[in-house]
């Protein structure tokens, strides 16, 4: 019920003795129960400690029991609340859940079990919120790692770490920070495996409303286990920088280009049919073609090979059908030599999904 850790703290608000005797005798052997007889007793015991669950009356002399669940919505915003009523009044049932916000409202006469499961649940709910904050923490601690292995700034890491828990907005900033992370490829700083899927399903949908032509491309570095043999592969991942780089300049706004996985990259290409595939696949190739990297006082040189796919906008594809397809043609160029780009356009639905067992 609470992980392991001290036991969360029930404070029970009631201007009837017996009441409060009898729910802190059924409670007492889960929880650490605090008593008060009203209002006031129970803010000025809020001010001396944490208070996990409070199960406050409705009625009682001077300040009510919903003007107690107001102030601890406002004061105490963590702290789950359990309103208990002898009157089934519909105004105080609508007060207590749209503004008081709590979490459970009982009618008198309450039975024993019925309250004791109402603070059981309530404690449940207090440690999925400990449960959240330690992934949180995780996350927080995973950032700190990150940035240290990035930017190798130990102090400037330690204060960002600090503006990260000072508030909720640095926190959101973290996590932000995070899901870049996860859909960047570390080397190239291009879009990696799982950022491309989601980017081309995504493309599928829109074209789905819109209906238009496409293209898909893969590329491939040829020869490299030769060039990470020749240059180490710190060379080799030279070469795969210059690659990223140069093939940002080369695509166009629209378009998407990622590290799908080793020295193979993905071309995304909306609205474009098989001769426009073409033009920007033998751009790309020429241009790498005439790209020299420049490492440890050696040039290297290198070419790629490329496969492409294009539908036209009538025809109806799966992301599996455009990857299988294009990976295809990919292979198509390296059969013939490499250095050169093999197009495949889709015309029908059912040649789309035509894949090899």
């Amino acid at each position: 019920m609470n992980d392991g850790r001290e036991p969360l703290v029930v404070l029970v608000v009631d201007d009837d003795p017996l009441v409060l005797s009898t729910i802190s005798a059924m409670l007492k052997d889960e929880f650490t129960v605090l008593l008060a007889n009203n209002t006031d007793e129970a803010i000025k015991l809020f001010a001396q400690g944490e208070i996990h669950i409070l199960v406050s009356d409705v009625k009682m002399p001077g300040r009510s029991g919903l003007e107690l669940m107001d102030w601890v919505r406002n004061h105490a915003p963590k702290t789950v609340r359990i309103l208990v009523s002898g009157y089934a009044e519909i105004e105080d049932v609508l007060h207590a859940i749209n503004r008081c916000q709590v979490f459970r409202y009982l009618l008198k006469p309450w039975q024993p079990e019925e309250l004791r499961q109402a603070v059981r649940d309530a404690a449940r709910v207090v440690a999925l919120e400990r449960s959240h904050e330690q992934l949180l923490q995780q996350n927080h601690e995973l950032i700190c790692e990150l940035e240290k292995r990035v930017r190798q700034r130990t102090e400037e890491l330690e204060e960002a770490n600090r503006r990260l828990e000072a508030t909720n907005r640095q926190l959101q900033q973290t996590n932000a920070m995070l899901e870049k992370l996860a859909l960047t490829d570390e080397l190239t700083g291009l879009p990696n495996r799982r950022a491309l899927e989601q980017i081309l399903q995504a493309e599928l949908r829109r074209r789905s409303r819109y209906p238009s032509p496409m293209a898909l491309g893969m590329l491939d570095v040829d020869h490299f286990r030769s060039i990470n043999s020749r240059y180490l592969h710190t060379g080799g991942d030279q070469v795969l920088i210059t690659l990223a780089r140069t093939l940002t300049n080369c695509i166009r706004a629209t378009d998407t280009v990622g590290r799908w996985g080793g020295e193979e990259f993905l071309i995304i290409a909306p609205v474009t049919e098989a001769e426009g595939a073409y033009i920007l696949a033998e751009r790309i190739r020429t241009t790498l073609q005439d790209t020299c990297v420049y490492y440890d006082g050696q040039e290297i040189r290198f070419t790629v090979s490329l496969g492409f796919t294009a539908v036209g906008h009538d025809v109806t594809v799966s992301a599996e059908n455009l990857i299988y397809h294009a990976a295809a043609a990919l292979q198509q160029a390296k059969s013939r030599g490499r250095n050169c780009t093999v197009i495949t356009p889709l015309i029908t639905s059912e040649e789309a999904v035509l894949i090899a067992s």
